[in-house]
């Protein structure tokens, strides 16, 4: 059943002025409600390893990997299986036009529901809420999340380097009409953002707190045996040594490309419940889930750009579904898209965890330090980890879910965020009884 509030006419839906930030913000109360009849939760979840380039492994066997990985984890088969939601953001990187077709057969669901779902680097998050969405919706009682990148196989032949035509690639899911031409780049897009956020809040992501962030992820890394960079601990001095890559970012505070794949199973309650007694594993419910998509221009009428918006209203809208008020005192772990340390302390900032202009505070006021009230980006982040990029918010839920039982822990946080200006969000609530 669905329930509408704020419904507008199609006459009203003329494009709108610009609107100022707080006015954005009103959005978040302002948008139709769906009344979810079935809890959904997560019962299994598998990864592979994150690495720089998988040379032995094509994506089709990366895939299997991960699937097989989680539908185990759910100690289920293929034929247990109702559908497929594959998270594969980029084509060129797998060299041909649809590449999820061959998955279906590949992973053992051929005559069954599947769909690709692309959204930049929110891809893993907006797969993980399109399948939430079905499931809720009663349409399948478990599915398969499949996310898969194999970015490497671009190759430059002038450098001899893949690194040129991986960033020719992801430039062309920018704006191919004028930016592309003149060598844009994710850094610039994200760069932008960050320094419309620092002329409005100068003082704020100070190099020294930046830097401790990036040694902070680099240390929390060295326990996930599946990360890209496992080993790579490096102190706050050699953050800020590193070299600049677009100004503020250092080589230090950027993720780095990955090849990989996540996979999760999601279930309706009473399968999942049943799932859980088989597996002797408490299921982690999903109990939240907000999207927002900005505009993808700056400029007039257009992005406000010193906030992202998209990350405001993604989060607020999850925490209404979750009927969660306070997120500091009821959220304990976020695992965060962090492609920039800066877009982390935003995002953050965003999330309301910190107020605006005061995400510093995350590490002066000692919030996502070592014992700390936040457990953030315990699998390293993207930064650390690795970001393959349909894969990457799956893995980041893999983590989460992992630590809220291991550690015995309430709730947890994730999200996703991409393309230009950091137009996409998804955020998703998980609950762990």
């Amino acid at each position: 059943m669905l329930s509408w509030s704020g419904m507008r006419s199609i006459s009203d839906m003329a494009p709108m002025p610009r609107q100022e930030a707080g006015e954005i913000e009103k959005v978040a109360n302002n948008t139709w409600r769906v009344a979810m009849p079935r809890k959904v939760g997560i019962v299994g979840a598998g990864v592979t390893p994150f690495k720089g380039r998988w040379i032995e492994k094509t994506y089709y066997e990366l895939a299997q990997m991960a699937a097989m990985s989680a539908m185990q984890d759910a100690g289920l088969e293929p034929k247990d299986v109702d559908a497929a939601f594959y998270g594969i953001y980029n084509d060129i990187f797998e060299r041909t036009c649809i590449p999820e077709h061959p998955l279906q057969g590949i992973i053992g669901l051929q005559n069954k529901f599947g769909i690709r779902i692309s959204n930049g680097g929110a891809t893993g998050a907006y797969t993980m809420s399109a399948a939430h969405a079905y499931v809720a919706a009663e349409r399948f009682k478990t599915v398969l999340v499949l996310g898969v990148e194999k970015a490497t196989d671009c190759f430059d032949f002038l450098s001899m380097s893949a690194t040129p035509e991986v960033i020719k690639t992801i430039g062309w899911s920018g704006d191919s009409f004028f930016e592309q031409k003149i060598g844009w780049s994710a850094s610039d897009s994200y760069a932008e953002v960050v320094l419309a956020y620092m002329d409005e809040h100068p003082g704020d992501l100070k190099p020294e707190v930046t830097a401790q962030i990036s040694a902070l992820l680099s240390q929390q890394v060295r326990t996930n045996p599946y990360a890209q960079r496992q080993f790579d601990q490096v102190t706050p001095e050699e953050v800020m040594n590193s070299r600049l890559v677009v100004y503020p970012f250092r080589e230090l505070e950027i993720c780095v490309y990955s090849e990989g794949a996540a996979a999760l199973i999601l279930a309706e309650e009473e399968t999942a419940k049943a799932i859980s007694r088989n597996t002797g594993q408490p299921v982690v419910w999903i109990t939240g889930v907000g999207e927002a998509n900005e505009h993808s221009f700056a400029g007039k009428n257009q992005k406000v750009m010193s906030r992202i918006m998209s990350d405001y209203l993604g989060s607020h809208r999850a925490y209404e579904m979750a009927g969660i008020e306070d997120p500091l005192k009821a959220i304990d772990v976020v695992e965060l898209h962090d492609a920039f340390v800066h877009q982390l302390g935003i995002s953050m900032a965003e999330f309301g965890f910190v107020p605006l202009g005061r995400a510093d505070a995350l590490v002066e006021d000692g919030i996502m330090t070592p014992g700390g009230e936040l457990l953030v980006n315990p699998c390293g982040g993207l930064i650390y980890c690795g970001h393959a990029v349909g894969a990457s918010n799956i893995m980041s839920a893999w983590s989460a879910r992992n630590e809220l039982i291991k550690r015995k822990l309430r709730t947890a946080l994730v999200h996703g965020t991409g393309s230009t200006v950091a137009q996409y969000t998804a955020c998703l609530i998980l609950e762990h009884e």
